[in-house]
């Protein structure tokens, strides 16, 4: 289990290697995660820090918020999220602590977890990559319907699970492997290879890849 940076998505650019080729990145502002809390196993019944990104006025925060961040001894924040980590790891934080950008380096492989943009409701060629039918004889209105959807005798039903039209994204994607091009631990930037879940501005979790010694 490693420690989830929270970071806000700015969007998507293009950056140079030394080489000329250019590479495709989305950039990410990584600043100070403060720790808020400590979870503990013998308290709460498993490890992990509480995080808290982004400032807010305090007059935006109600009085258990108040006295949450103070307690911390830290200003009222955004954003707060729950990182699990190993009992051995949480040791070596304490409340208050900041953990920047400079936790990931360049080349590493990291995982993003965020909320996928809403698309809406979408039919089975956008929602699922269904091809379109053949504008051929026989075919009329239906170039972009799902087709039968079962048979009209036995098992007379709809199987669970059916690829049909619905709500498409607005949910918790994680892209993960995703090489780490550039840290710029001066203005708290991180710059990752590809792209990641959500629209601009969004809140993301980055952390060390769990399958970083599988390749690319």
């Amino acid at each position: 289990m490693a420690i989830e940076l929270l970071c806000r998505k700015i969007g998507m650019t293009q950056i140079f290697e030394e080489s000329g080729e250019a590479i495709p990145v989305t950039v990410l502002e990584a600043s100070p995660n403060l720790v808020i809390q400590k979870k503990s196993v013998e308290k709460d019944g498993y490890s992990a820090l509480q995080l808290g990104f982004g400032d807010r006025r305090p007059s935006s925060a109600d009085k258990a918020q108040q006295g949450h961040f103070r307690k911390a001894g830290v200003s009222p924040k955004r954003t707060l999220a729950e990182s699990r980590i190993s009992a051995e790891d949480a040791e070596g934080y304490e409340v208050g602590q900041e953990i920047k950008v400079e936790i990931f380096e360049k080349g590493q492989r990291v995982d993003v977890t965020g909320i996928s943009k809403g698309r809406g409701t979408a039919g089975v060629v956008k929602r699922h990559g269904f091809a379109i039918m053949r504008r051929t004889h026989g075919t009329h209105e239906a170039f972009r319907h799902g087709g039968s959807i079962g048979a009209g005798s036995y098992p007379g039903r709809v199987f669970k699970g059916f690829k049909m039209p619905g709500r498409l994204g607005n949910t918790r994607s994680t892209s993960i492997n995703l090489e780490v091009a550039r840290v710029d631990a001066e203005r708290g930037l991180l710059f990752v290879n590809g792209a990641v879940p959500g629209h601009n501005n969004a809140i993301v979790r980055v952390r060390s890849s769990v399958k970083a010694n599988h390749g690319s």
